[in-house]
C-alpha cells in the first residue's frame, strides 16, 4: 500500500540515510545547503494529519514548513502552535482571489487580514498559493498588481525557487506522476525524472540517484495507516482526478 504514514516514515529515513540535510523553506532561501531536502506541507484539510507528520519529523530531528489555509478545515490554532514549537516553519496558504471571486482589491485586504491573524500566533516569513483546482481564479495572479515582499514576506515557492536546480516532487492528485491531474501545482523543471510510486523514490535515494537539492510537497490528509480512511481517500481522489482532467482539457482550449 502506498500513501500510508508508514511509507512516509520510510521515505524520510531513506532521505536521511542518503546523507541529506533538511531545511525549512525560509532557511533554504536565506542560506541554502548543497545537499538538502525542503519538506513542504500544504495543510488543506485534516490538520491533525499534519501534526502527526510534524511529530514524526521532530522525532527524527527533521524540520519542514507547513502552510495553513484560513478556513476552518485547516486553521487549528492549537495545532499551529504545536507544530511551530517543534521548530517547524509556519506559512500562509493563501487563496484570496478564489475567496473574493477574482476581485483583486478585496483579495489583498483578505490576504492582509489573514496574514496578520496568523502572525499574531507565530512568525510568518513565507507564503504559498493554494491551487483551488475547481476555481477559475489563479491565486498567484494577486501578485500581478501587488508585491508580497511589501508585507515582509521573504519568498513564495512558485516565484522564488529556481526549479532548474531544485528538483520538485508533489503528491498532488495522490500520485507522483501527476502531470495530467495537476491544475496549478506545476513548475518548469530541467530534471527528467519520473516516479509513480513512493517505493521508487525510496529506491532512488538508497541508490544515490536523486538530485542534490529537492523540494517535496505533501498533502498530509492523503496519507493514512487506517484502511477505511485510506480507501476513502483513494476513491475520492480518483474521482477528483477525473474532474481535474476535464477542467484541464476545457481550460486548455
Amino acid at each position: 500500500m502506498d500513501f500510508t504514514v508508514k511509507k512516509y516514515e520510510l521515505l524520510l529515513n531513506s532521505m536521511r540515510d542518503a546523507g541529506y540535510s533538511f531545511q525549512t523553506y525560509e532557511e533554504f532561501l536565506r542560506n541554502p545547503k548543497e545537499k538538502v531536502v525542503i519538506l513542504r506541507h500544504d495543510v488543506d484539510l485534516k490538520p491533525g494529519n499534519s501534526l502527526l507528520f510534524a511529530e514524526i519529523q521532530n522525532n527524527l530531528g527533521i524540520k519542514g514548513v507547513y502552510y495553513f489555509r484560513a478556513v476552518a478545515a485547516s486553521w487549528d490554532e492549537s495545532i499551529i502552535l504545536k507544530i511551530n514549537k517543534m521548530g517547524h516553519e509556519i506559512g500562509y496558504h493563501y487563496e484570496n482571489l478564489t475567496v473574493t471571486k477574482g476581485n483583486i482589491d478585496l483579495a489583498i485586504e483578505d490576504f492582509k487580514r489573514n496574514l496578520s491573524k496568523l502572525r499574531k500566533l507565530v512568525p510568518v516569513n513565507t507564503i504559498c498559493m493554494h491551487g483551488s483546482p475547481l476555481s477559475r481564479y489563479d491565486n498567484k495572479k494577486l501578485w500581478q498588481k501587488y508585491d508580497y515582499q511589501s508585507f515582509g514576506i521573504l519568498g513564495e515557492p512558485y516565484f522564488d525557487t529556481n526549479y532548474s536546480s531544485v528538483y520538485y516532487l508533489t503528491d498532488t492528485g495522490r500520485t507522483w506522476d501527476n502531470k495530467g491531474v495537476s491544475v496549478r501545482d506545476k513548475v518548469i523543471s530541467s530534471f527528467d525524472l519520473k516516479f509513480s510510486k513512493t517505493d521508487q523514490i525510496i529506491s532512488s535515494f538508497q541508490g544515490n540517484r536523486m538530485p542534490s537539492v529537492i523540494m517535496f510537497t505533501f498533502h498530509p490528509q492523503r496519507w493514512s495507516n487506517e484502511p477505511f480512511e485510506w480507501l476513502i481517500e483513494l476513491v475520492s481522489q480518483k474521482i477528483k482526478n477525473v474532474i481535474k482532467k476535464i477542467l484541464i482539457s476545457i481550460r486548455s482550449k
